[in-house]
């Protein structure tokens, strides 16, 4: 950007309606060859933009009036931003049919919500508990218990890993975060400006304008809140899946532990040997198996994704 631009952005950014005092001077120039009076443009801009822009050296002297100082750097600044020099919200073009959940999508929604049904019933647990308990159920009497939760985490680590690489298209999750940055980038430079002009006694005719400029960029952040729906639609379709497949597992450990029982304990590191299903502090949810599981499954779940190098982080 030339000098000549970066000035012209400065004084928009001071004075909003310099703009419109800018076409009036582009207009008159052409009209006479070049030049422009205080005289041809009084009308369309006061006598204080008129000096500001003299001071900051848009406008030099010519033969008989003022002639602007690079003529195209000041027609780049003009037309190359509406708003000169204001934060504008890149097109981004998103397809919003995409997101969109499929039939299997919303039936694997509805069996997850069954099947936590239950957490509270236990005859239900019964039921999932001793179905799941003929797969797992070899496996359980091979090994010790710590080691079949850890390979119970392993599993649901593979097929969590995939069906998030898988179903989550990270490329479309970009270009939404793209656009909810660029808004609140928007919103943070009108408040800005709307705090200098406050500042430095900006006319009510410019305040007004920065409100109206305010409320408008509010309605288009309220537009691409709604539009912005189709992110959680994209993150939470694999994670409708992921608890269809994991809540029976957890289920079974939870059936397998407080239901049937085991004759197992386990040590844990500062708190020595302890049961199973044992309160830690007397915290319910901070069971051994689950706080062993959730260790467990959060750690493979890391090195799978680092070893096929799957990044699950959307790049903007």
């Amino acid at each position: 950007m030339t000098r000549t631009a970066e000035k012209i952005d400065a004084l928009v950014r001071e004075d909003a309606s310099m703009v419109d005092a800018l076409e009036a001077i582009r207009e008159e120039a052409d009209d006479n060859g070049g030049e422009v009076a205080w005289a041809d443009v009084k009308g369309d801009l006061s006598s204080g933009q008129w000096g500001r822009l003299i001071e900051k050296g848009v406008l030099v002297d010519g033969e008989e009036g003022f002639v602007i100082a690079d003529r195209e750097a000041f027609d780049e600044a003009l037309d190359g931003d509406a708003d000169a020099g204001a934060v504008s919200v890149p097109d981004v073009d998103i397809d919003e049919d995409a997101a969109k959940w499929s039939q299997w999508d919303k039936m694997a929604a509805a069996g997850a919500v069954l099947l936590m049904v239950a957490y509270w019933f236990e005859s239900v647990r019964d039921v999932v508990g001793g179905t799941v308990n003929q797969v797992l159920g070899p496996l359980d009497a091979a090994l010790p218990f710590y080691a079949v939760i850890l390979s119970v985490a392993m599993l649901t680590g593979v097929y969590t890993t995939l069906l998030q690489a898988n179903m989550m298209n990270m490329d479309r999750m970009a270009k939404y975060q793209k656009r909810m940055k660029a808004m609140q980038a928007k919103r943070k430079d009108v408040q800005e400006r709307k705090e200098e002009a406050e500042e430095r006694g900006a006319s009510e005719a410019e305040l007004e304008r920065l409100d109206d400029e305010m409320e408008k960029v509010q309605e288009e952040q309220m537009e691409a809140m709604a539009e912005n729906l189709g992110m959680f639609k994209e993150q939470f379709r694999p994670m409708v899946w992921i608890m269809l497949f994991t809540i029976p597992l957890f289920l079974w450990m939870w059936w397998k532990v407080h239901d049937v029982g085991l004759d197992e304990n386990m040590v844990m590191p500062m708190i020595g040997i302890i049961e199973w299903d044992d309160p830690l502090r007397g915290i319910q949810v901070f069971r051994p198996w689950i706080i062993w599981y959730f260790l467990c499954s959060m750690g493979f779940t890391q090195l799978l994704r680092k070893s096929l190098n799957i990044d699950m982080s959307p790049t903007t």
